[in-house]
C-alpha cells in the first residue's frame, strides 16, 4: 500500500470506530449486563446507561485505526500474486491479524467499560485506579485471550462475507458499491458473525467481570463455557444475544459504511 492509502485506512478506520461505539453504547451496555452474572437487574437494569463511555471514547480511535491499517496492509501484501479463489482466505488472515493488533487497545478499553457498565456508581477514573492497584497492568490485560478468541471466529466470519457481499452486489449492478450498499452488507455479515459467537461473547464478559482469584479470572475460556452450561445451559450460552445482534448490525451498518465513505473522501 502507498503511504496516503495506509494513513487513510488509519484515519478513516478510527472515525468510524468513534462514531459506532459512542452511537450504539447504550445497547452494549444492556447486553454487559444481560451477560453479568449477577443479573440484569444488579447490574444496573436501565439506569447509569452510558455508565464507561469515557473509556471508549478514548480507546475507539486507536483501536479501530489499528484494525483497519492492520487489516488493508496485510490484504494489499497477500493478493499479489494470489488467485481469486484464495481471496477469502487473503480476507481471514488479514482480518484475524488486524484483530491481534487492535486488542492490544481494545482490551484495557473494555476491561474499564463493562466493570464500569454493572458498577454505574463508581467512574471510570476510579475503576481504572482500583483495577491497576489491585491486579496491575495484568488487571486491564484480563481477558486477552478470550477477546482474541472471539474476535478471530467473529472476523472470520463478517470480513470475508462483508468483501463476498460487496462483490456479488458490484457484479450484479456493473459497478462497485456505493457507501451506503457497503454499509448494508456490513450489516448482514455483522449480525450473523454476531449471533454464531456470541457464546464466546458471553465467556469473555464472564472473566473480564469475575472477582480476583476466582476461577474465571484465570482466563480459561473453555472453563467459562463449561460453567455457564452446567449452570444455565443454552440461554445462559447466548444471553444478550438480541441487543448483541443488533448492535452489531447497526454498527455493521454504520461501522463498514462509515469507513469507506471517509476513506473515499480521503483517497
Amino acid at each position: 500500500m502507498e503511504p496516503r492509502e495506509s494513513w487513510a485506512a488509519l484515519a478513516a478506520g478510527g472515525v468510524a470506530g468513534v462514531c459506532v461505539d459512542l452511537i450504539l453504547f447504550p445497547l452494549d451496555t444492556v447486553k454487559t449486563r444481560l451477560q453479568s452474572p449477577q443479573g440484569f437487574r444488579k447490574a444496573g437494569g436501565f439506569r447509569g446507561i452510558y455508565a464507561g463511555v469515557p473509556s471508549t471514547a478514548i480507546g475507539s480511535f486507536p483501536n479501530a485505526a489499528a484494525f483497519f491499517i492492520t487489516y488493508e496492509n496485510v490484504k494489499s501484501m497477500l493478493h499479489h500474486g494470489s488467485t481469486s479463489y484464495l481471496t477469502p482466505a487473503t480476507h481471514m488472515v488479514a482480518a484475524c491479524l488486524g484483530e491481534v493488533v487492535a486488542c492490544l487497545i481494545r482490551v484495557p478499553s473494555e476491561v474499564v467499560k463493562q466493570r464500569a457498565q454493572v458498577s454505574p456508581s463508581s467512574s471510570t477514573l476510579r475503576i481504572l485506579s482500583r483495577t491497576l492497584c489491585h491486579e496491575g497492568i495484568e488487571g486491564l490485560y484480563r481477558g486477552y485471550k478470550s477477546t482474541v478468541l472471539r474476535e478471530i471466529p467473529f472476523s472470520l466470519v463478517q470480513f470475508p462475507l462483508w468483501e463476498s457481499l460487496k462483490d456479488l452486489w458490484s457484479w450484479k449492478q456493473g459497478h462497485v458499491v456505493d457507501s451506503w450498499q457497503s454499509a448494508v452488507c456490513g450489516a448482514f455479515a455483522g449480525g450473523f458473525a454476531a449471533a454464531v459467537t456470541t457464546p464466546l461473547d458471553v465467556a469473555k464478559t464472564r472473566i473480564m467481570l469475575a472477582k480476583a482469584g476466582s476461577s474465571n479470572a484465570s482466563g480459561n475460556v473453555l472453563a467459562a463455557l463449561g460453567g455457564i452450561w452446567r449452570t444455565q445451559g443454552l440461554s445462559g450460552l447466548f444471553a444478550g444475544v438480541v441487543p448483541r445482534m443488533t448492535a452489531i448490525s447497526l454498527g455493521g451498518f454504520i461501522f463498514l459504511g462509515t469507513y469507506e465513505k471517509t476513506r473515499q473522501l480521503l483517497l
